[in-house]
């Protein structure tokens, strides 16, 4: 690339100089963050960002152990009493100390309804304050996942938070903003020293940190690019050292670029479709007085109308893998024998719905993210394709990921894609936010297409306090089953992820698409 097209990628990437003595790492993917605000929302790559500035008591290791983080030990009081001690001589990025009050406060804020990380503290009934820097969970029963759910409660400064006019949660959906929105005051290893949405996030070193750090990068610049070509442009070109989002045509000419590496691995995250299973009517539909969806039959037969081993050679260039459950291999409760995908059949998919009483199909709008996830918008528009080979006359809304989720928050779509990771390696992350009837707290806490099934209620609340792990893992299995058979989600595949780097980067491969700077080294270029 010659030195005019080399300056235009960096003006476009908004890529700063900076020396190669501050082993600083430039790091690109298409989508951005949604807000500063830890408690806010419940974003793969807003997550994977504030995980460099704000902590938990437990974080995983590298092999994906549970590992101390800002708590040094934890005792079982008794099956629904757990002492965590708190790490002493911790600082936030202010300076000011790190104490119980802090869990206290983080706890009752990250609850606050208007926020979708309730799902983090799932069945803690209270946190109690015994001295400066121990804690009690009181559990509303045992809960065999505490120690994985809790990674993602981040603690912030409840002083910080007084202080700032922060301490509700920003109601995002609402379009709010509020100063932890757009300012971070974490424990972490990294400070967020800025945030240009669609730009850039900027991160320095936080050298009063009380880990130590795998690697040398000192400094991380975190720009959002839509375009596939842009973002591979800068790769080739050494404008940035690290890409996450590759697109699917791009791969094997990067796997032959001697100044390249490319790490695969594949991702604990399943696309799929849901349906608004809970409304009279559907606001885009042309039938009216009645919602097509309540009917398995119609679910069904848009399920067995999608042609997933198309969008895995065509679209997804093998970089999928055609799912049958709605969570992905590496994710404790998927099996082989559950995980079969549906397989194409139009001609049982027409007769589903004529005997629904659908004969020539009906209209909606599908709603799509268009920068969020691999090929995301091509594959709603196959699936537009696929479905009208049924008579189903499906209008593509395809859109922002800020947006669009603003959108689905507020309940406005009838039927739309979603991509959904499992950060805690555990079905029940799933089965609970997305499945379970939505009330209040954790449960359905994702759920905005108004799934409601009695049997998938019952499995996911006796689950969630089982310790016998055999039983336990046969109530996930009957529940993963219940939701596959009565067709409450279209799953379409599960997500594998590679990501290219130069030659001189090396870093640990995450299945939960989290790349941390911590783990990360970057050579003189």
């Amino acid at each position: 690339m010659n030195q005019l097209k080399r300056l235009a990628v960096a003006v476009a990437l908004g890529i700063a100089a900076t020396t190669a003595s501050a082993a600083p790492l430039k790091w690109a993917a298409q989508n951005d963050i949604l807000t500063l605000d830890p408690h806010s929302q419940n974003h793969a790559t807003t997550n994977a960002i504030l995980m460099h500035a704000y902590e938990g008591l437990t974080r995983y290791s590298a092999k994906y152990e549970v590992e101390p983080a800002l708590a040094t030990k934890w005792t079982y009081i008794s099956p629904t009493q757990v002492r965590f001690e708190l790490r002493k001589g911790v600082s936030f990025h202010d300076g000011s100390p790190f104490t119980a009050d802090d869990v206290v406060f983080s706890f009752e804020r990250i609850k606050q309804p208007q926020g979708t990380m309730q799902i983090y503290v799932t069945g803690v009934k209270e946190i109690k304050k015994i001295d400066s820097h121990t804690v009690d969970f009181i559990m509303e029963a045992p809960n065999p996942i505490l120690l994985r759910n809790i990674i993602d409660f981040r603690i912030m400064s409840k002083t910080w938070a007084e202080k700032n006019n922060s301490t509700k949660v920003q109601d995002y959906k609402a379009k709010e903003e509020n100063f932890a929105s757009r300012n971070v005051n974490g424990t972490g290893g990294y400070r967020i020293t800025g945030w240009n949405p669609d730009t850039r996030v900027t991160m320095t070193n936080n050298d009063k940190w009380w880990a130590k750090k795998d690697g040398n990068v000192t400094a991380v610049n975190y720009t959002p690019v839509k375009a596939d070509a842009t973002r591979v442009a800068a790769l080739f070109s050494g404008e940035i050292d690290l890409l996450t989002d590759l697109p699917t045509q791009d791969v094997a000419k990067l796997r032959t670029d001697p100044k390249l590496k490319v790490v695969d691995g594949p991702e604990v995250r399943t696309i799929y479709i849901a349906m608004d299973m809970g409304s009279d009517e559907l606001k885009t539909s042309n039938i009216k007085g009645k919602n097509p969806f309540k009917d398995k039959r119609v679910r069904e037969a848009l399920n067995r109308a999608v042609d997933r081993e198309a969008i895995k050679t065509r679209i997804m260039r093998g970089l999928s893998i055609p799912a049958g459950i709605m969570v992905a291999p590496g994710v404790n409760g998927n099996t082989p024998a559950l995980d079969v995908p549906l397989k194409l059949d139009v001609d049982a998919a027409k007769k589903l719905l004529a005997d629904a009483g659908y004969p020539n199909g009906f209209e909606f709008t599908l709603a799509c993210p268009n920068n969020r996830y691999v090929n995301d918008e091509e594959i709603c528009q196959a699936l537009v394709a696929m479905w009208a080979r049924i008579g189903i006359k499906a209008k593509l809304q395809a859109e922002p990921m800020s947006t669009f989720s603003q959108k689905m928050q507020k309940f406005e779509h009838d039927i739309y894609m979603l991509g959904w990771g499992v950060a805690t390696y555990d079905a029940q992350y799933m089965i609970q936010s997305l499945a379970r009837t939505k009330t209040t707290g954790s449960n359905g806490n994702f759920n905005w297409s108004k799934v409601s099934d009695p049997v998938v209620d019952r499995l996911s609340d006796a689950m969630a306090t089982e310790t016998d792990i055999p039983k336990r893992n046969g109530m996930i299995a009957e529940a993963l089953t219940r939701i596959r058979d009565e067709h409450l989600f279209i799953p379409l595949h599960h997500q594998m992820r590679p990501w290219a780097m130069k030659k001189e980067v090396t870093t640990v491969h995450r299945s939960d698409d989290r790349p941390e700077a911590r783990f990360t080294n970057v050579g003189g270029s």
